[in-house]
């Protein structure tokens, strides 16, 4: 694997973009991550500040393909990236503000290591993904379970859908993964989390069990 000289290596060949405060929630940090692989390096996620970290994404091999997780990444609009976008069909607000390939509706793997999962609820095609690294299974949630400092948390909105939240995340829950990705964390807290399925099983049970007593998060 060639050397980055910007962005930050989270487990050998994932690598993250500089991060990026939420303009309605300073306290609360986005960020993009780049698969390296032999079939065609994989970016996930939008943020403001990709056009700043384009080179040293063109140094490990530029992009293939862009997913989006969910149409809230599309408010920082477009970066100068070369990329086909894929984001599932239910998210057209993507529409409005990046240009977008196409789009998935099941759930698929390209190429044996990268499966794409719809986990509709906080959005309604709010999608996760689960990337087999050959040494770590990262599994990249966006907003469905992200980090509140260590803890995992939900992103329950008005507009979410809480009955199929809570089928997503148990879905989720069954899924085998030891490195846990979202697209948001607390600022100047840990973004991604080490975990075993036990664990997450945990983690996951606990969220569950708030949504269905009311909870947002």
């Amino acid at each position: 694997m060639k050397q980055l000289t910007k962005l930050e290596t989270v487990i050998p060949g994932l690598h993250a973009t500089t991060p990026e405060p939420l303009s309605f929630a300073p306290s609360i940090e986005v960020r993009a991550f780049l698969l390296e692989r032999a079939e065609g390096n994989i970016l996930l996620y939008n943020t403001g500040g990709l056009d700043d970290d384009l080179a040293a994404i063109d140094d490990a091999g530029g992009v293939a393909r862009h997913y989006l997780n969910h149409s809230h990444e599309a408010m920082f609009g477009a970066a100068r990236l070369d990329a086909p976008l894929f984001v599932h069909e239910r998210e057209h607000a993507v529409e409005e503000h990046m240009h977008v390939r196409g789009t998935f509706s099941r759930r698929h793997t390209l190429d044996e290591d990268f499966e794409v999962i719809p986990t509709p609820g906080h959005t309604p095609g709010a999608t996760a993904f689960l990337w087999d690294s050959g040494g770590h299974r990262a599994l990249f949630t966006g907003d469905t379970l992200f980090l509140d400092g260590a803890e995992w948390i939900a992103a329950v909105l008005p507009s979410s859908d809480r009955a199929a939240y809570v089928e997503s995340l148990e879905l989720i829950r069954e899924l085998e993964f030891d490195v846990l990705v979202p697209w948001a964390a607390s600022a100047g807290e840990p973004y991604h989390a080490v975990t075993s399925s036990a664990a997450a099983r945990r983690r996951i049970d606990a969220v569950i069990e708030r949504l269905r007593h009311g909870e947002n998060r």
